[in-house]
């Protein structure tokens, strides 16, 4: 699952923490504030000092996705009492100002890459009230969607579905929080294991912390920007791709100035946003600087395509880890560094037609795809960002370069740019840090089972590590402590950062109707 992206502080709507001051749920008459009704959830408020049968830290769509299988499993009568003839205690923590996904890439005309039946509920369960087909009923354009011939929405209409179906949990979110650690509570000699730990949050507005106690954890914090090294990552003109639908109208403020624009990456952020760049400015000149050869076409043929499907999550876990890796790096064009043939073919045309109205001297160009090209720094010292840019190719000596820097023999290019966007992706370890306290739980890390992990994290296939400790991943996605550690009934679950054993599909939609309700079975027993 792509990550849901930082707001940095941008709120385009509504916001609140899921609680009204009077203690009842933020919009009692169950409608959103288009008019249009939703399901109220079964999922009730806790007493903030109540021990919860589960803390969820984070609540993007991993997260939506397991409130959706657990107000389905209430429904059915799989889970309506618990001991205390009460629905589960359940709390979900996000610091965000409210819910988005992916609100910095909602693109105009932007598709979605995966039908609309990979829903929060579908293949889990057609009949569930949070399907996207429910979603366009209870909105009045099922019909006219049907029109549309298409599986793949809009993407601000996707969000907007997520939404629809966020909207139904407000009693048990809590926005503006941030979780900083997650700690095993102390137990006495007489208990040996822990039952229960402490989630402690921060308000991203006053700093105030809290904590909160609960049997089961699930992490599911998504992706954390990454800007390349080359790059400074705390400069107000170099921004992350996940920040550019709410941060470029600001830095860019003028329709029709010559902003010269600098994107890196390969992928289909980095494609869509040199587009819409264009699109925006039409007197920009910009520049796609990639270290690939070319632009490659994701892979979504159907046999291929069946590393999505929920079974496969099944035969990959069982393999070794040599196995796996091999065949999660042969599949990298189902998902990384790959752009949709239409948008190649669309940037080709756009190409063609600049060596065709102004010939094949690129320089002259606005509009540039610098292939097989590092990023070497930038210079920020002036009032003007220059970019050094350097064929990865040795033998590609561009005299015309050379002679146009006075950069001698080097074939270094230098850009003056107003602005550079890193579509450089993201990584996905702040669990380590957040999981340090659980470290001494888990098991000793043993050399055989994964390579050594430089700096304590590893390569994005190797085994984790939380400093000597082996942070490893049941196929429940449930932390395995080391014997007699965690009580049966608690744990920790991770969503978002087991690829190396679930597959590709665990940063991705693909699967999340399907798991949630693996994981709700888990933690919560085959009742559920």
């Amino acid at each position: 699952m792509a990550p849901h992206s930082l707001l940095d502080g941008h709120e385009d709507g509504p916001v609140g923490n899921g609680f009204s001051h009077n203690g009842s749920h933020a919009e009692s008459n169950a409608q959103l504030s288009n008019g249009v009704s939703y399901t109220q959830s079964h999922l009730k408020r806790t007493a903030p000092e109540s021990v919860h049968d589960l803390v969820c830290v984070g609540f993007g769509p991993a997260s939506l996705a397991v409130a959706v299988a657990l107000h389905d499993s209430i429904d059915r009568g799989n889970l309506s009492k618990t001991g205390d003839a009460s629905p589960p205690k359940v709390l979900f923590l996000e610091k965000q100002p409210r819910f988005a996904w992916h609100a910095g890439m909602l693109l105009p005309g932007a598709k979605m890459q995966i039908s609309f039946v990979k829903d929060m509920a579908s293949l889990r369960d057609p009949t569930s009230q949070f399907t996207f087909l429910n979603y366009l009923h209870k909105n009045g354009r099922l019909v006219e969607f049907t029109n549309l011939n298409t599986f793949l929405p809009a993407r601000v209409e996707y969000e907007d579905y997520l939404r629809w179906c966020a909207s139904s949990f407000d009693d048990v979110v809590r926005y503006n929080t941030e979780v900083v650690s997650v700690s095993p509570d102390k137990v006495s000699e007489s208990a040996g294991s822990v039952s229960t730990f402490t989630v402690t949050s921060k308000n991203v507005k006053t700093g105030a912390l809290t904590s909160y106690k609960a049997r089961n954890v699930l992490l599911a914090i998504g992706g954390q920007a990454s800007i390349p090294k080359c790059l400074p990552s705390n400069h107000p003109r170099v921004i992350h791709s996940s920040q550019y639908s709410h941060l470029v109208p600001q830095i860019l403020d003028k329709r029709d100035s010559p902003y010269r624009v600098a994107v890196v990456g390969a992928g289909q952020s980095a494609a869509e946003i040199f587009n819409n760049v264009q699109t925006l400015y039409p007197n920009s000149r910009t520049s796609l600087i990639m270290r690939s050869e070319f632009l490659k076409p994701s892979d979504d043929s159907p046999f291929v395509n069946s590393i999505f499907n929920p079974s496969f999550v099944d035969s990959l876990y069982q393999r070794s880890a040599e196995s796996r890796h091999s065949l999660l790096e042969g599949a990298r064009s189902t998902n990384y560094g790959v752009v949709r043939l239409e948008l190649i073919e669309r940037l080709y045309e756009r190409m063609y037609d600049q060596r065709r109205e102004i010939g094949s001297d690129e320089r002259k160009w606005p509009h540039r795809i610098l292939n097989a090209t590092d990023v070497v720094g930038l210079d920020t010292k002036a009032d003007q960002l220059r970019l050094t840019v350097r064929p990865l190719d040795p033998t590609k000596q561009d005299n015309y370069r050379s002679s146009e820097n006075g950069l001698g023999n080097s074939a270094d290019e230098v850009l003056d740019v107003d602005l550079v966007i890193a579509a450089t992706g993201y990584q996905r370890q702040s669990h380590l840090t957040m999981m340090e306290d659980v470290a001494d739980l888990l098991p000793k890390a043993d050399e055989s089972n994964g390579a050594p992990a430089r700096g304590g994290f590893g390569s994005k296939f190797s085994e984790s590590r939380i400093r000597d400790h082996a942070l490893r991943v049941s196929r429940d996605y449930s932390v395995q402590f080391a014997p007699g550690k965690v009580s049966s009934g608690s744990g920790i679950w991770l969503q978002g950062c087991c690829e190396g054993t679930h597959g590709l599909s665990d940063t991705l939609l693909s699967v999340l109707a399907t798991r949630s309700g693996e994981i709700v079975n888990s933690i919560f027993g085959e009742r559920a």
